[in-house]
């Protein structure tokens, strides 16, 4: 009897969500049906996805940035076959691979000069915890200061480093001598680290909960800081590395050099997990320093071959179809595009961001009847605007779009960075139109709205 994916996908394809209840996160897919995300894809390439009956959607979500250069590219598809079929060894483990040198010399061309060494593992969040260690050790210190609001991961020692509570709840206690101060706040983080007991400082060039950009001096002087204390400083480039701010890495627009870059995500090409640290010479001189500790930390997965491949495969598409250039150009038109609108819409804050990684931020209106109806939403849950933004952007214009973080009013987007002017034209005038008919009250959106506080307010009074 032969096996095959094909035919188990074909026999179950309806399946996915029944399956899931079973035997995996229920609530997951209640949240999917309450919502109206209950979708049957079959099929994605590049910024879109298909359903079993064929409709197309935009994909402005793309796994949460892993998708850079668009679903199932054939040329991270091509590279992973050629793998497979070389029956090259693989994780001989006393042993060093060639991939794995080739994709960090690849990717130690595009860093800062004084980052030259680098560290594979297979997520961000273990990109983190190789950073905490990596820092302690070489420093011989504990403290890790972090920023609110910040995402670095939600293993132990990552999620000792995250801004948003929600996901700190319950896990505690959690890795001791680690402290946040606000982003953006030069005059806070030199208080934390004036004792020179803080072995780093690790920060996302911009906000991801948010899309938070920094003012123009605030990485120097982040940078400046570091050195006078004797922190490291690192940069979590997770989720805004290899060109999501039309920028290879975001640290490039403040011209800055980390002791450290964690990176994944967009690297993986969306195939195999990959993540990894580039990091200084004497960093990895210091963690390795003997033959004895030449294993003293790395992860069994790491430099396997087809994560390689990918890697090298994802950034060579890149460079091709000047993916980074397109980031920024298209990235910067939705963004100004957008805020041309802020003039007829009273619930339009602004729109931010940089290269495609862009927030749509929502405000308290003046009129008395739209300002009633904001209130009502944000009593029964801060930040549920959004979700009426986003649904009817799903159900109606078939765009994929995410609220940008718990109690935020902004949506978020993080598409793949091969948007065509088309894909432009169809988000401004998606957004236009949705925001048009939140202004309409009463009308079907606000009746989404009401439905939505209903939810809200129950799952309160059972909570």
């Amino acid at each position: 009897m032969t096996f095959s994916i094909a035919e188990l996908f074909a026999q179950h394809a309806t399946d996915k969500f029944d399956l899931y209840e079973q035997h995996l996160n229920q609530q997951m897919v209640k949240v999917l049906k309450t919502i109206g995300y209950d979708r049957h894809y079959k099929r994605a390439l590049g910024q879109y996805l298909y359903d079993q009956d064929g409709n197309e959607y935009l994909d402005l979500l793309s796994g949460f940035g892993v998708f850079a250069i668009g679903r199932n590219h054939p040329v991270v598809i091509s590279a992973l076959q050629e793998t497979l079929l070389l029956e090259l060894p693989n994780l001989v483990q006393l042993d060093v691979s060639v991939l794995s040198g080739l994709l960090a010399q690849e990717i130690l061309k595009t860093t800062p000069e004084n980052i030259t060494k680098m560290f594979f593992c297979n997520s961000g969040t273990e990109a983190v915890e190789a950073a905490i260690k990596f820092a302690r050790y070489t420093t011989k210190r504990q403290k890790i200061v972090f920023c609110e609001h910040g995402y670095h991961g939600l293993t132990l020692g990552s999620l000792s480093l995250m801004g948003e509570e929600i996901f700190r709840e319950g896990f505690g206690p959690l890795l001791p001598g680690c402290s946040s101060v606000p982003f953006n706040d030069l005059v806070a983080l030199e208080k934390a680290l004036a004792n020179k007991d803080v072995a780093a400082f690790i920060v996302e060039p911009v906000q991801g909960k948010g899309v938070n950009i920094p003012d123009d001096n605030y990485l120097p002087e982040v940078e400046r800081l570091c050195k006078q204390y004797g922190t490291l400083f690192v940069a979590d480039e997770v989720q805004t590395g290899l060109g999501r701010t039309g920028k290879f890495w975001a640290i490039d627009h403040w011209n800055v050099q980390p002791d450290m870059i964690c990176m994944a995500k967009a690297l993986s090409g969306g195939f195999i997990p990959v993540g990894g640290v580039a990091m200084t010479q004497k960093i990895m001189d210091t963690v390795y320093n003997r033959m004895d500790r030449a294993v003293v930390h790395g992860s069994t997965f790491a430099k396997n071959n087809m994560a390689m491949a990918a890697g090298l495969a994802t950034l060579h598409v890149m460079a091709e179809e000047k993916l980074v250039e397109n980031s920024a150009k298209i990235g910067s038109d939705i963004i100004t595009s957008l805020n041309a609108l802020s003039g007829k819409y009273e619930f339009l804050k602004e729109a931010r961001g940089l290269g495609m990684m862009i927030a749509i931020e929502f405000q308290s209106p003046k009129s008395l009847t739209l300002k009633a109806a904001w209130a009502m939403l944000e009593a029964a849950n801060k930040g549920l605007f959004c979700q009426m933004v986003t649904i009817p952007l799903f159900k109606d214009q078939r765009i994929l779009t995410q609220v940008a973080g718990h109690g935020m009013n902004v949506v978020k987007l993080l598409p793949p960075l091969t948007l065509t002017e088309k894909d432009r034209d169809h988000i401004v005038s998606a957004f236009d139109k949705t925001i048009a008919d939140t202004h309409q009250i009463p009308g079907s959106i606000w009746d989404l709205g009401k439905n939505l506080a209903s939810h809200a307010l129950k799952s309160k009074k059972s909570a």
